[in-house]
């Protein structure tokens, strides 16, 4: 009887989740935005285990469409912006600081507090933007320019007895992604192409904080020369912050703001943005009436796995290819490349495409290598201007383990062949021919990537080898020597794109499309002391662990020829 109860109490959640309203908004009501952790290009959830919970991820996708909606929303009347520990790239973090200025058009408050242990450059690029920034006074500060670090294995393997046979396309000396594995330190093509997007990045950082702290960008840079900021009075002292506050103080200020009388009457900005982004969505999968398409790749390029796959790719553009409700294509891009051949498939798909409707890229924190290769066929390339992308260039990576095997855990091995090259292994080296056959090959493809970008572009090989040769470029740069067309966000993709199409009533459809999950729901409706009852703790991994056992996963995942960005760098 009791199971039969329980029974009756999860249908009733599931059928009501299924045809859950928008997001409650209450009159004068003031969004709560807590932007934290990872930031991918659309939201997730998933279900974890151990604590019961569901492990969410705010998606870009959720937070532009929940600005927009704010902004014309009449019940909101402000955000109050909160970061802690942001990870994404500066691409991402430009389209959320640009929609945040686009939230203020419409004359409604913006207020930032920054707190925490200690508060980033990206948070405070962020929030820079604000009508007011507030900070707590003992909390740590970082504005010290843009910089990052790189692992180098080299020495490791040698140690081990391994050893990594690299064939790069010819003339492809910016092609430093495989560097680690045979040198200790940065080549000089490798420093100057990274030395100067980090240069063009910092610019446009500084710029834009400059124009909104009516600060001039020489003054930040001496900040950040000089290291003048420790801590959040130091920036208050230099106008980067209004005033150092604790919590209690600015949510005051927001109550005064917004006249409201409780804390309770605040909204959680992340609620109302997914949950509007989902319901959105929902709505169109149950209609065939979508007429613009947004398809999102992101991560590596592989033939199938979890991140950017052809095998889904390929599908979402053969499906809105045949789809005649869908006039117009928006293709986002964030990806550091990956498989020749899986490019190769995307590159097909879109091309196809192009031919039937107009496709326009939007390009996200990285577009390079294999993301640039299935980019080049669009009608119109848009990038931010510190979008990295570029590196048009090819590599192959064969390790050779004989002698580790041999040295270190004793094992031998011999052979039985009727051709000299029918046991092509790990365990011998490849013999001069046989490295001769496998650059011929990766010329060949390197030869093809260039043939593509010219087709695409409007150029000669000859123009695109000038601009090749595996070096990467911000979309600023990217802009004059023709690699994009415009620089702008996904929304300025989405508007550009509408208008080409003349589309007059605009329906958007995501993919891959979103699903409801109702265990989603279910979970939810706990309360949060129930969630936390739950939780086991589990042990966290040392990051530097975390960060070379995932690097050398990915090494061993690596199949074919690859289209792969240089160093994927974590700038600060």
């Amino acid at each position: 009887m009791i199971l039969s109860v329980l029974g009756w109490i999860f249908w009733l959640i599931v059928f009501g989740s299924m045809f859950s309203s928008e997001p409650e908004v209450k009159d004068t009501s003031v969004l709560h935005m807590t932007l934290s952790g990872e930031i991918g290009e659309r939201g997730s959830s998933s279900l974890n285990v151990s604590s019961f919970s569901m492990d969410k991820k705010i998606g870009l996708a959720d937070i532009l469409t929940g600005l927009e909606k704010a902004k014309d929303d009449k019940q909101v009347k402000g955000i109050y912006l909160e970061l802690d520990n942001v990870q994404c790239g500066y691409a991402t973090a430009m389209e959320i600081r640009s929609a945040l200025k686009d939230f203020k058009k419409s004359g409604k408050f913006l207020v930032a507090y920054l707190n925490g242990e200690v508060i980033t450059q990206k948070q405070y690029y962020i929030s820079s933007v604000a009508d007011e920034i507030y900070g707590f006074s003992t909390s740590a500060m970082e504005f010290v320019g843009l910089g990052g670090e790189l692992m180098f294995l080299k020495n490791t393997f040698d140690k081990l007895g391994i050893e990594m046979q690299v064939i790069r396309g010819s003339n492809n000396d910016f092609k430093s992604a495989v560097e680690p594995y045979f040198r200790t330190n940065m080549s000089d093509s490798s420093r100057l192409q990274t030395q100067r997007y980090m240069a063009s990045i910092w610019e446009d950082v500084r710029t834009q904080i400059a124009a909104d702290r009516k600060i001039s960008a020489a003054a930040l840079n001496d900040i950040a020369e000089n290291a003048k900021i420790q801590r959040v009075d130091d920036a208050v002292r230099l106008k980067l912050i209004d005033a150092s506050k604790y919590r209690d103080e600015v949510e005051e200020i927001i109550l005064k703001k917004s006249k409201l009388k409780d804390l309770k009457d605040i909204m959680s900005f992340e609620e109302y943005a997914a949950k509007g982004f989902k319901n959105k969505q929902l709505a169109f999968e149950m209609s065939t009436k979508a007429n613009v398409a947004v398809i999102v790749g992101e991560g590596g390029i592989t033939v199938n796995g979890d991140e950017m796959t052809s095998d889904k790719i390929c599908k979402y553009f053969r499906e809105v290819r045949n789809d005649d409700d869908i006039k117009v294509v928006v293709f986002r891009v964030n990806s550091p490349g990956g498989s020749a051949l899986a490019s190769d498939e995307i590159w097909r798909e879109v091309s196809l495409t192009t031919k039937k409707k107009k496709v326009i890229v939007s390009m996200g924190d990285v577009a390079a290598s294999g993301g640039y290769y299935v980019s080049s066929p669009a009608s119109t390339i848009f990038a931010e201007p510190t979008t990295i992308t570029g590196s048009i260039g090819v590599f192959g990576v064969i390790p050779y383990t004989g002698g580790f095997m041999e040295n270190k855990l004793g094992l031998t091995f011999d052979r039985v062949q009727t051709n000299k090259h029918s046991v092509l292994s790990t365990n011998r080296k490849l013999t001069p021919e046989e490295l001769a056959l496998i650059q011929a090959e990766v010329d060949q493809i390197y030869l093809q990537f260039k043939k593509r970008v010219a087709d695409g572009r409007g150029m000669t090989t000859e123009q695109v080898q000038r601009i090749a040769r595996g070096r990467v470029w911000t979309g600023t740069d990217a802009l004059k020597i023709g690699l994009v067309d415009k620089l702008g966000g996904l929304n300025d993709a989405l508007a550009f794109a509408i208008k080409e199409a003349k589309v007059k009533d605009p329906k958007v459809r995501y993919y891959p499309k979103v699903k409801e999950d109702p265990f989603e729901e279910i979970l939810e409706q706990l309360s949060q002391e129930d969630r936390e009852s739950l939780k086991i703790k589990q042990q966290a991994v040392p990051k530097v662990i975390d960060d070379l056992t995932k690097r050398l996963m990915k090494l061993e995942s690596y199949t074919g020829i690859q289209m792969r960005m240089p160093y994927e760098i974590d700038l600060h």
